[in-house]
């Protein structure tokens, strides 16, 4: 049975830069194996965090915080839907990403909300 996951890339200072070239190079062989093996589901890199934004309900009230946050270390690069067997296959298969060499990748399952479980 294949499950769902939600990838998210992060920016890490302790990665390795890589020339453009070789992000590129290593972005379209693991997009070219993952529309192959049907892996590969939505994703796309985000904006920065100068141009993000913070909501949150506190009390009744809506608070909207302008971005960068002083909070954060690592950054939202961007995000991948992909399909796996597990999320030990998930990994392997994010392993072979750019991100993983650059930046630091979280995989995270998907799951159903409790009120949508039978």
């Amino acid at each position: 049975m294949s499950n769902q996951y939600l990838v998210i890339h992060m920016s890490d200072s302790t990665g390795t830069p890589l020339p453009d070239t070789d992000d590129q190079r290593l972005l379209d062989k693991w997009a070219e194996e993952g529309n192959a093996t049907g892996r590969l589901d939505d994703g796309a890199p985000v904006a920065g965090p100068d141009q993000a934004k913070s909501v949150a309900v506190r009390n009744g009230q809506v608070l909207i915080t302008d971005g960068p946050f002083p909070e954060f270390k690592e950054w939202f690069a961007g995000y991948d839907m992909i399909t796996a067997e597990s999320i030990d296959d998930a990994a392997a298969y994010m392993a072979k990403h750019p991100t993983a060499v650059n930046g630091r990748i979280y995989i995270l399952p998907v799951v159903a909300l409790p009120w949508d479980k039978n």
